[in-house]
């Protein structure tokens, strides 16, 4: 009975749902990183061939463990541990952006740009280069908010699904699709659960919610739009 108090409804809806990104991630990598022994000839034609990759995917999905690992942990009253593994995280989230930038220049760079993209690389190179600025200001803000619960935890979500749409980008069927709009759709259905969440418990939206969801939600036609402009172009031109 006291393990059962430790684990109310919020514990177990914020562990659900970074068990659901968590499988999403797992599902779009799995044939080209998680799995990959098990499907060598898929991966020999739609896995990155830079061995930089294999620290690329380790990284991410490091993070999404940690994400799965840490609400358990304050469910199990283990917050001490909570805490340590945080300073971990925030070294981890730094890495994500470190070599989520540098992924996706190899990427950019490379003759045939981004896998199962068909889309010009020096265009979509906008794409995972705002995922990141928005993952790293949404988690910077949990880190500096950790002291209120709640916009923590939203801020961790919606920070995590910035990451999201590389994963869904890779399902089967979507990747054949290779359309930004579809794997932009599906990432934001995520944003659902967090919505009702919010009506059910609170009877409105959270700041967070609201306006990081907004903003993410916003930013991907948005970058499709800039991704085809002149100064975006000679922008990248410039970086590339």
């Amino acid at each position: 009975m006291v393990r059962r108090a430790g684990w109310p409804a919020e514990r177990r809806f914020y562990t659900f749902m970074s068990l659901a990104m968590f499988a999403a991630v797992y599902v779009g990598f799995a044939r080209t990183f998680f799995l990959r022994p098990w499907f060598t000839e898929y991966a020999a034609t739609r896995a990155p061939p830079e061995p930089f990759f294999y620290l690329h995917g380790a990284v991410f999905a490091a993070w999404f463990v940690l994400l799965v690992v840490q609400p358990a942990l304050v469910g199990a009253g283990r917050t001490d541990l909570h805490r340590a593994l945080g300073r971990i995280g925030a070294a981890v989230a730094a890495a994500v952006v470190v070599t989520g930038v540098a992924g996706a220049l190899i990427a950019a760079r490379r003759p045939g740009g981004f896998m199962g993209i068909p889309v010009p690389p020096a265009e979509f190179l906008l794409v995972p280069l705002t995922d990141l600025t928005l993952f790293a200001v949404f988690v910077s803000l949990a880190i500096v908010r950790r002291g209120d619960a709640q916009s923590h935890k939203r801020l961790m979500i919606v920070g995590s699904l910035c990451l999201l749409d590389a994963a869904i980008a890779r399902w089967p069927i979507v990747i054949d699709l290779g359309n930004p709009l579809v794997f932009f759709a599906l990432t934001d259905l995520f944003l659902i659960p967090l919505v009702i969440w919010d009506l059910r418990t609170r009877g409105r939206l959270h700041p967070v919610t609201l306006w990081a969801g907004l903003l993410l939600v916003v930013s991907q036609p948005l970058r499709l739009w800039l991704s085809g402009t002149d100064a975006w172009l000679g922008l990248v031109s410039w970086i590339l």
